[in-house]
């Protein structure tokens, strides 16, 4: 298998709802609201009707990409045997994505992001993590990963406790680590290990200009630079309508974003980036024609409505 994804198995639910249940639920529109409470979740869910559901999730929205670009590849996330979990396994294997996971009851049911759609197209979205963030080492299969290429982490995922082993024997086992930093909330939470991480265990870093300008701390873009031509990694940034840049020892590369899209939803730009990327990086292609391939796939997406290609 040439990449085994890693990463939160959230259900995308799409609802279509009038502006009416976004003020009665008192939600902001075009928001993320995360839920913690299961029992509001489910009353939420209770007063809708679905309109389609969706494997989702950062990187397993990368590695159905990655699948829809013709490589073998497979994906960890935890479910529980549930419908939802059912759901979720039946829309990865439709992608042609190996699902290394074996259901079971869990005490919290399957990941759920509501997709609220107003008529006005604005989606708001309500997450429950449910038992997708309670991944731990039992569910991470040595021998697969030790026969993968490469392994791609995201870090929305890594959190204290259970999903830090989860992380240590993925990385531990693995050929090559990729990982997505994912959001500048949770580098802001994990500051110290993501730190360590991308100093010490990884191959490949994603992160876009605010993600890792706060993971350095750092005051202007060249502090950036002077970090990764010293870090000996490749570090893979994205900066929005300045394109995309990678740094490998002291060769920098960049490539300019695409101009005059029409523009409907950034959900899934930056995983479908590394789709892109990694699909170039595991055929060899130069450093340039890989970041190429990672900006036509997150301009093809933010074209369209939702993280799926077709």
């Amino acid at each position: 298998m040439k990449i085994l994804g890693i990463g939160n198995a959230i259900v995308d639910v799409v609802c279509k709802v009038n502006e009416t249940f976004i003020s009665k639920n008192d939600l902001t529109k075009g928001t993320m609201k995360l839920i913690f409470d299961e029992n509001e979740f489910k009353n939420l869910l209770s007063n809708l009707k679905i309109e389609k559901t969706v494997s989702g999730g950062s990187v397993a929205n990368s590695i159905v990409g990655l699948s829809q670009l013709g490589n073998d590849v497979g994906f960890i996330g935890k479910v529980s045997n549930d419908d939802f979990g059912h759901k979720y396994e039946e829309g990865l294997k439709k992608e042609n994505v190996r699902y290394i996971y074996s259901k079971k009851k869990e005490m919290l049911p399957t990941g759920t992001c509501l997709i609220l759609v107003t008529p006005d197209s604005e989606r708001t979205m309500c997450t429950f993590l449910g038992t997708a963030g309670k991944i731990s080492e039992n569910d991470i299969n040595i021998e697969t990963i030790k026969e993968t290429e490469m392994v791609f982490l995201e870090g929305y995922l890594w959190d204290e406790g259970e999903p830090k082993k989860a992380f240590d024997k993925a990385i531990l086992n693995a050929n090559k680590v990729a990982m997505s930093l994912s959001d500048q909330f949770c580098v802001d939470r994990h500051k110290h290990h993501f730190l360590e991480l991308v100093k010490n265990k990884l191959d490949i870093i994603f992160a876009n200009e605010n993600e890792i300008m706060s993971l350095l701390e750092a005051k202007s873009f060249n502090e950036v630079l002077s970090f990764a031509k010293e870090l000996g990694k490749r570090l893979v940034i994205t900066r929005g309508e300045k394109g995309a840049i990678s740094i490998l020892d002291d060769k920098v590369t960049e490539v300019e974003s695409k101009k005059n899209l029409k523009i409907l939803d950034l959900t899934g730009a930056g995983d479908l980036f590394a789709a892109g990327y990694l699909h170039g990086h595991i055929h060899s292609l130069s450093e340039k024609e890989c970041l190429e391939k990672g900006t036509e796939m997150s301009s093809k997406i933010i074209q369209k409505i939702g993280a799926r290609l077709n």
